[in-house]
């Protein structure tokens, strides 16, 4: 009789495979999922919580009397007030700006093949900086009394403009050079350094209030969160993660090298302009509101490559959920600690994600 195994083994290995990769991405999904209700019920908690505490029931009324036109009677009558008007349009200028800065980190990494880059790296962090202070220094003399209007909008474009002009700086330089991913890493080192040298020649001309005012831009935090900003932030963070997420198979492909990528009809350059472009936007538009925050966008990719592996298709999203719960739990442990005094979102970060990284650096971790 003929040995049917030669033919029944490799549709064998097929369904277990199919069963293998299924159940491997029920996991991601399970992940990705369970991040979002945690990310939720932390929002839910910092709202409730500061100088003045406010029911998680209360924080449930007053946005479901927002949203859906019902009239619940609140436990404290300043509910309403301190929900819609002060905390939440904070937490969700913190998720945007966490979902914006994590999601570019993990598509600049991947991108690049290199685990150390950021949009602060590529020199993004200090061409805004340098936007800001231009702003603020100079800002009373060329609006003159409608600086104070139009200020905080006025260094918001200035920010975001500087930080977004870079990339392209940055892009065509490494273009001139070759393109390699280690220069374009260098030339955001070595533009990050003059752009630092700009902001500390304004720092040293600039009056008392100028000063005050851009050392604590440079801190960082979500001192600007108004519901304007966030429906300015909203379409631009959501477009532009949804347009770097419709590029991940190509990066998968580019991850497996850069021949196979191009066997694969990948154009390498074409992939790089767009995606880094979309990142800096992104990444940008919302540093213009909320100051110097680092690590976000360095160590949530980190952090999501050990819970969910590197596909594109689930790091990504992973990534921006990650970003966007570290930054709201950074934000709320800045704002209660020591409450009613807070501490910028920036010196959180820091404190938390400097030591976080030299432990892995120390560890050895495989990013890649």
């Amino acid at each position: 009789m003929p040995d049917d195994s030669s033919s029944i083994s490799p549709r064998a290995d097929a369904t277990k495979l199919k069963a293998i990769y299924a159940r491997q991405t029920g996991k991601k999904y399970f992940i990705i999922v369970s991040l979002i209700l945690l990310m939720a019920t932390l929002a839910l908690f910092s709202i409730s919580i500061g100088a003045a505490s406010i029911s998680t029931g209360d924080v449930v009324k007053a946005i479901g009397n927002k949203l859906f036109h019902t009239q619940f009677e609140y436990a404290n009558n300043l509910a309403d007030t301190i929900v819609m008007k002060l905390r939440l349009p904070r937490v969700l200028l913190a998720v945007l700006t966490g979902i914006s800065l994590a999601g570019a980190g993990a598509v600049m990494q991947g991108i690049l093949h290199n685990p150390l880059v950021s949009p602060y790296t590529l020199g993004m962090s200090g061409a805004a900086s340098l936007g800001a202070a231009v702003a603020i220094v100079l800002g009373k003399g060329l609006l003159g009394s409608s600086f104070v209007s139009m200020g905080p909008c006025f260094i918001a474009f200035n920010a975001f403009i500087f930080g977004f002009v870079t990339i392209f700086i940055i892009i065509g330089f490494a273009r001139m050079k070759g393109g390699s991913p280690a220069t374009l890493v260098l030339a955001g080192v070595a533009l990050g350094y003059i752009f630092s040298a700009g902001v500390s020649a304004l720092k040293y001309f600039s009056n008392n209030e100028a000063l005050k005012d851009l050392v604590v831009w440079l801190m960082g935090g979500m001192w600007g969160a108004t519901w304007q900003s966030v429906s300015l932030l909203v379409p631009i963070v959501s477009i532009s993660m949804l347009i770097l997420l419709s590029y991940a198979w190509d990066m998968n492909a580019l991850s497996a090298g850069e021949a196979v990528a191009i066997n694969l009809g990948v154009n390498i350059k074409r992939l790089q302009f767009i995606c880094l472009t979309v990142a800096t936007l992104a990444a940008s538009a919302t540093v213009a509101f909320t100051g110097i925050i680092g690590f976000i966008g360095l160590i949530s990719p980190h952090i999501s490559r050990m819970l969910i592996g590197s596909d594109n298709r689930f790091l990504i999203p992973c990534s921006c959920i990650m970003g966007a719960l570290i930054l709201l739990c950074a934000d709320t442990v800045g704002r209660t600690v020591i409450s009613p005094v807070e501490i910028p979102v920036g010196i959180v970060t820091g404190l938390l994600g400097g030591p976080y990284f030299l432990y892995m650096l120390l560890k050895k971790k495989q990013f890649y």
